[in-house]
């Protein structure tokens, strides 16, 4: 069995990860940190896991981790992970970061849009970015994964084949994503208040999200040249999910179910992306409580602009989900093990 401690457990993505784990039949969970609540059972934080989990959680400590671990998830907020994944490292563990903290290729740009110094510059050149349907083979060889976001799962898995292929401009991508309110975390901040969000949509950070530069790294690397974006967030009333519309200018003239079959052959082999059919659009509610990711496209002909729909759950494949993805990839597992459950719908 593959012995897992989760760092960081009682977020949102860490309990989705906790729940996750708990039915994986190759993963055993041995350790929950938590420092604000250490010393309590995680089932009395929250009570759906009594009878199933009530193990103790406890205070950060690295030593102890390090012989009770294979792998450590690391569920905290950015900075607060850069500044222990560099012991647990050193430690031997295997480490799937779910910050932004390890997910950069420059560390200037992560700095820049962060607004933070990275502790540990040289381990970030050894990461490997855990979007797995990009660097499947590169996550197997891994000791740090800089495991994505659900903003940029969406929007980077929706458009890069187009990308890669030159099918699409480069010049005036717009990103115009929705998140559950799940996606702000378990802090009590007023705009996350039921009477603020219900019956309520607002976008928030145009033109300044940090995940812009994440998308726009993705999205480079992929073109095989610099491509800048327009992305802007929203905030909308539900609890879960990701739901992000992509507008790409055409470079030549497409149907639908051409560029439908660029995608299902970019991602061959990618059990978690479900392409639909010609005339299809996803909704959230059908992605909602799975790891899979669902796409679908129309093509404007009037304006020869192709638009892609991306949908996921933002707790599970745009976190935990993906997480356990990569732990499969890392310790050599079919990448579905533990993942294969459809969504809730309702």
């Amino acid at each position: 069995m593959i012995r897992a401690g989760i760092l960081g457990v009682t977020g949102y993505a860490g309990i989705e990860l906790l729940r996750l784990l708990l039915n994986h039949p190759k993963v055993e969970v041995t350790t929950l940190v938590s420092g604000s609540t250490a010393g309590e059972k995680i089932s009395n934080i929250y009570p759906h896991l009594k009878g199933i989990c009530d193990i103790v959680l406890e205070e950060l400590n690295v030593e102890a981790i390090a012989k009770k671990c294979d792998v450590v998830f690391t569920s905290l907020p950015h900075g607060a992970s850069d500044m222990v994944i560099g012991n647990l490292y050193n430690a031997g563990l295997k480490v799937i970061d779910l910050s932004g903290d390890y997910r950069y290729d420059d560390v200037k740009v992560y700095e820049q849009w962060y607004k933070t110094t990275h502790k540990n510059p040289e381990l970030l050149k050894q990461s490997v970015y855990g979007l797995c349907e990009l660097y499947r083979d590169q996550i197997k060889s891994a000791r740090l994964i800089g495991n994505p976001g659900c903003y940029t799962t969406t929007s980077i898995l929706g458009a890069v084949p187009l990308l890669k292929g030159g099918y699409v401009s480069t010049e005036n991508i717009i990103v115009d994503a929705k998140s559950g309110v799940t996606g702000a975390g378990r802090g009590i901040h007023l705009d996350y208040h039921f009477s603020e969000c219900t019956e309520n949509m607002k976008a928030y950070k145009i033109a300044t999200h940090r995940h812009t530069s994440e998308i726009e790294q993705e999205y480079s690397k992929l073109a095989g040249k610099e491509v800048l974006i327009s992305f802007t967030p929203h905030l909308v009333p539900m609890k879960r999910g990701i739901y992000s519309t992509i507008y790409m200018n055409l470079t030549g003239d497409y149907t639908d179910e051409e560029l439908l079959e660029v995608y299902r052959k970019f991602y061959e082999g990618c059990p978690f992306i479900r392409i639909y059919d010609a005339g299809k659009i996803p909704e959230s509610n059908h992605v909602a409580g799975s790891n899979y990711v669902d796409i679908g496209l129309t093509v404007d002909k009037r304006l020869k602009r192709v638009v892609v729909v991306s949908a996921l759950d933002n707790l599970c494949k745009g976190a935990a989900g993906q997480a356990v993805q990569n732990l499969n990839l890392l310790f050599g597992l079919p990448e579905t093990t533990g993942l294969l459950n459809p969504g809730f719908y309702l």
